[in-house]
């Protein structure tokens, strides 16, 4: 399997792996940022195959994301809404398990940005393994949170994400 295939894989299992958190969780909130991860991975494989189909052509653009905001505000509003914890739709091991996949997601386009000879290639490589670590850091919090929502900490303690990986 070439490295295009398998990045276009990961990408679709990461969509499909954050739809099925989504679905599985009563709180809208969560619901949301699941469906925005979801949205992301989605963006990830239309520009993956984009680059697969005029890689030595054109260089394709991609559009920022934006559910790290999005994610600050859902916690921001749980957290002023006094909600010391929200329903446990699904295992602390699916969180973990989607973590994982964001790491070895990372990794991948970081390697694979080394890898490439033509930099604007590399350098959208690079914004997507920036996102992934985005990704990464938001299923972190939500992990903590649902582990331990009286110890969490508020998002703006965590304005300068700290690289956990």
């Amino acid at each position: 399997m070439d490295s295009f295939a398998f990045a276009l894989k990961m990408e679709l299992d990461g969509k499909a792996y954050y739809e099925k958190l989504a679905e599985g969780t009563a709180e809208a909130s969560l619901k949301k940022i699941f469906y925005s991860l979801a949205q992301d991975e989605l963006k990830h494989f239309e520009t993956i195959q984009a680059m697969r189909e005029h890689h030595e052509h054109k260089i394709v653009s991609m559009l920022d994301s934006e559910v790290l905001e999005e994610a600050r505000n859902v916690f921001q509003a749980l957290l002023s809404e006094g909600k010391q914890s929200v329903q446990l739709s699904s295992d602390l091991a699916a969180y973990q398990h989607a973590m994982t996949m964001e790491a070895k997601s990372r990794k991948f386009y970081e390697d694979a940005a080394k890898q490439e000879k033509n930099p604007e290639a590399a350098k959208l490589l690079m914004r997507i393994a920036e996102e992934e670590k985005k990704h990464f850091n938001i299923m972190d919090n939500i992990y903590t949170f649902m582990l331990a929502p009286h110890h969490f900490l508020a998002w703006g303690e965590f304005s300068n994400l700290t690289e956990y990986y």
